[in-house]
């Protein structure tokens, strides 16, 4: 071993530089979230509803734009693996051209079929929870290009090893957040049309701020201009075969989800209240395991360019190792306080019982399985086994963490708690899928 300490691709030094700012700008991307909910809050249990509902929709959307932003960062990753910047260079700008050109498309979608779209796939709900839940979603939808590029652009400055900036951007973007609200809810008391208005504002500043960094001199993988604006199908395909069926599988898996938002919101405003909460200070909770992930995207990326298999997974087992330690300290806080992390979104008693009761059940099989469902696939993902996680993913979401949502939640009439139940089976199945891809190393074999 103390030969392959010597040719150590990221040392200890440089991994705390890659995660720790990947984990503080995690923090931040979830509380823009938390921060919209709580503010909403104060505006009655409708608000929260409404916002809760379309923030479904927004994973939806940013998960698919994430997923092209992965397909660049591997492109990069492996680019820079074996020392070529030029290529790197290119495949940055073709990166940018694909990501605007999606998430424009999507925004214009998202505008002009607004209600239609709401109804399909939330149905009858309250009338004062649809025109909340309209008014969030016209005015987010413009921020896709923007949140769009910083995705793009963050997932470069990944790929070389420097998170440090889009954690600063982030807290940028945070920061402006804080403040929009502020002004909008309290001063001009515009309620979620002002949350909304703070989370447009924010992302733009943030696109803006990310391309402007891109293209400093001071990026090593700055791309031409005209690679932002003319297509080349020789990089394009290498970042969509990562892309797509990664865009794919986050698809699908948000598709998913937002049936199993459907059923919940079957079951009343209170329940659909309760679920965003939760849901929100989950993401919270998750934020080590999943920082982890996607340091996992620049780390194995590197090593699969450079074709060193066995720092591959050397590296795997070490950050799934910390993905667990950090699950266990944030789940463990979350069943001891999960009280009084609730009472802070202004619910009904019902909601705030409810809530309560699934984050202690999340909580107790979080610890468990979370990062081999979610963290260690990553791995597979940064040396092009997308094939595989996406046919995982997709199936496990559909089969098992739909069908036991309904089953348990509608059937056996145990409302939000069954349809959790469900997303624990999910986790379970996913667990057992990829734990043995891993060890049988058939991942390693899909390189190019």
């Amino acid at each position: 071993m103390s030969e392959k300490e010597e040719e150590k691709l990221f040392d200890s030094a440089a991994l705390r530089r890659l995660i720790t700012p990947l984990i503080i700008e995690q923090f931040f991307a979830v509380s823009v979230g938390m921060i919209d909910t709580l503010m909403v809050s104060l505006s009655g249990q409708e608000a929260v509803a409404g916002v809760a509902l379309v923030d479904n929709i927004n994973r939806l959307m940013i998960q698919t734009m994430a997923a092209l932003a992965t397909g660049g960062a591997v492109v990069c990753s492996h680019y820079l693996g074996m020392k070529e910047e030029k290529e790197a260079k290119k495949a940055v700008g073709q990166l940018g051209l694909i990501t605007l050109a999606f998430s424009l498309f999507i925004t214009l979608v998202c505008l002009f079929f607004t209600k239609p779209l709401l109804r399909a796939i939330f149905g009858s709900v309250d009338e004062s929870v649809l025109k909340n839940a309209i008014t969030y979603f016209v005015v987010t939808s413009l921020s896709y290009p923007f949140l769009g590029l910083y995705n793009s652009g963050a997932s470069v400055f990944r790929a070389l090893g420097d998170s440090r900036i889009s954690m600063r951007i982030s807290l940028v973007m945070n920061i402006i957040n804080v403040v929009g609200n502020a002004v909008f809810v309290f001063v001009f008391k515009m309620s979620v049309m002002g949350v909304a208005l703070a989370t447009l504002l924010s992302r733009a500043v943030a696109g803006f701020i990310i391309c402007k960094r891109l293209m400093s001199q001071s990026n090593p993988i700055r791309p031409d201009i005209a690679d932002c604006f003319k297509p080349k199908f020789k990089y394009i395909r290498k970042i969509l075969y990562i892309g797509v069926p990664s865009g794919v599988e986050n698809g699908l898996f948000q598709v998913g989800k937002l049936m199993v938002v459907s059923i919940v919101s079957g079951f009343g405003t209170a329940s659909i209240a309760a679920n965003s909460v939760a849901y929100t200070i989950t993401d919270l909770i998750c934020i080590p395991a999943s920082s982890m992930g996607l340091a996992l995207i620049t780390v194995v990326g590197r090593c699969i360019g450079a074709q060193d298999y066995f720092q591959a997974r050397y590296y795997t087992r070490k950050l799934v190792k910390f993905a667990y330690i950090g699950a266990w300290i944030t789940n463990i806080t979350l069943f001891l306080f999960c009280p009084y992390m609730t009472a802070v979104f202004n619910l009904s008693g019902e909601a705030n019982e409810i809530a309560i009761n699934v984050l202690r059940a999340f909580a107790a099989v979080s610890i468990c399985i979370w990062p081999l469902s979610f963290t260690i696939s990553n791995s597979l993902r940064a040396a092009g086994d997308v094939t595989f996680t996406m046919i995982v993913s997709v199936a496990s979401m559909l089969i098992f963490r739909v069908g036991s949502s309904w089953i348990f939640g509608v059937v056996f009439g145990m409302g939000v708690m069954g349809v959790w139940i469900g997303m624990f089976i999910d986790w379970a199945v996913r667990s057992v899928f990829f734990l043995r891809r891993y060890l049988s190393e058939k991942w390693l074999k899909t390189v190019t």
